[in-house]
């Protein structure tokens, strides 16, 4: 069974504590804005590698591709005016 986007987001904010968390894909390939704290001071890909361990095995086992947009609450900030 295909996970959902809403599947997805949930499991994310279950390890990763964000500021704004949005998922959209249509159960095989996925699109995630996520805005955390935790990216402070982190690389692209150490950011990215927060978001692949809030997903766990299910990285591997259910969701396909993922596409991630990872920003610092600053940077999302900026990015809105």
């Amino acid at each position: 069974m295909e996970p959902t986007p809403a599947e997805v987001r949930r499991w994310i904010a279950e390890g990763l504590d964000c500021d704004t968390l949005e998922v959209d894909g249509d159960g095989r390939h996925f699109d995630a804005l996520v805005v955390a704290a935790a990216f402070e001071g982190k690389s692209r890909v150490q950011r990215h590698q927060l978001v692949y361990a809030a997903l766990g095995e299910r990285m591997r086992a259910v969701v396909h591709a993922l596409s991630i947009k990872a920003l610092t609450p600053a940077e999302w900030q900026a990015l809105q005016k």
